[in-house]
């Protein structure tokens, strides 16, 4: 059990409302059938019907959600997703030890920093760097050269630095590939799902920003980079030597033609094909991408 004054200590919050002598043992959803005076849950705008359902445990809501039903415990805050998010990261996710699979192919030239966890059957081929703190699920392959920085996080099932899709047809009119002898760079903080691939580049680098989230099934391709803080979303294509901005948003689904630049703080919506480059702010939907004008 956790103290109710311990979780208030750790998130920013607004005020409070009613009994603050509990023990907080289980944190559940708001649409649960189960509530006890030991439970936490959040409720944002969206779900405030659920206030009428629920009459026991500790809430974190909006400063100004309709607080009305005085057997519960409220937690007004800005953000009561993220203080929930917080709350469950430092009070309820069990703290695993880093540990080095003894599975794990490791290159002699490879540099592994301080405190990282290298899940079963990793390869991590020569010339690679891994940061401080960061961890590499079961499964993945991190290619030659590949450096990872710091607090970086990279699922399950991942090819990191895997030759791109380039060809050129020689005078026989056969394809044959382009060699790729660049690399992959992921900076500090960067967070990858399963079963992504990141190509390298066939010059220079592929480069992911700090702090850039990446889902399951994404696939990102030769020379692309992507600018810091922005979201790649499930079975998302972007095409190689394409740049992306930052705090963009990048729906599932989505494809984005090579040689495309995606401007700050854009979205792409889920499904759209990007034929053509997007400005900051812009929304593209449809196939073809096609921006959204707000009425």
């Amino acid at each position: 059990m956790t103290d109710l004054k311990q979780i208030l200590n750790s998130i920013s919050y607004v005020k409070y409302e009613g009994n603050l002598n509990l023990y907080i043992e289980k944190p559940v959803q708001a649409d649960s059938n189960y509530f006890d005076s030991n439970t936490i849950t959040w409720i944002n705008k969206k779900n405030s019907h659920l206030f009428k359902k629920i009459n026991k445990g500790v809430i974190i809501c909006d400063i100004d959600s309709p607080i009305e039903y005085k057997t519960c415990t409220y937690i007004l805050t800005k953000n009561p997703r993220l203080a929930f998010s917080e709350i469950l990261s430092k009070f309820f996710v069990k703290e695993e030890k880093p540990y080095i699979s003894k599975s794990s192919i490791i290159h002699s030239s490879a540099l592994i920093g301080q405190n990282v966890t290298i899940d079963e059957f990793v390869v991590i081929e020569e010339g690679s760097k891994i940061g401080n703190f960061s961890k590499i699920g079961s499964g993945s392959i991190i290619k030659r050269n590949t450096m990872i920085g710091n607090n970086v996080i990279i699922g399950c099932n991942n090819t990191i630095g895997g030759v791109g899709f380039g060809y050129e047809k020689n005078e026989k009119g056969k394809y044959c590939i382009i060699p790729h002898i660049g690399n992959v760079v992921i900076k500090n903080q960067v967070e990858i799902g399963n079963n992504t691939c990141i190509d390298r580049a066939v010059l220079g680098s592929t480069i992911i920003n700090e702090n850039v989230k990446i889902d399951n099934l994404v696939h990102i391709s030769h020379g692309v980079i992507i600018g810091a803080n922005s979201l790649i979303i499930a079975n998302s294509m972007i095409a190689g030597s394409s740049i992306i901005g930052e705090d963009v948003w990048i729906s599932p689904s989505s494809s984005i033609l090579n040689k495309k630049c995606i401007g700050n703080n854009s979205v792409i919506g889920m499904g759209a094909v990007v034929l053509k480059d997007v400005k900051e702010g812009q929304i593209i939907i449809g196939n073809p991408g096609k921006e959204l004008i707000k009425k």
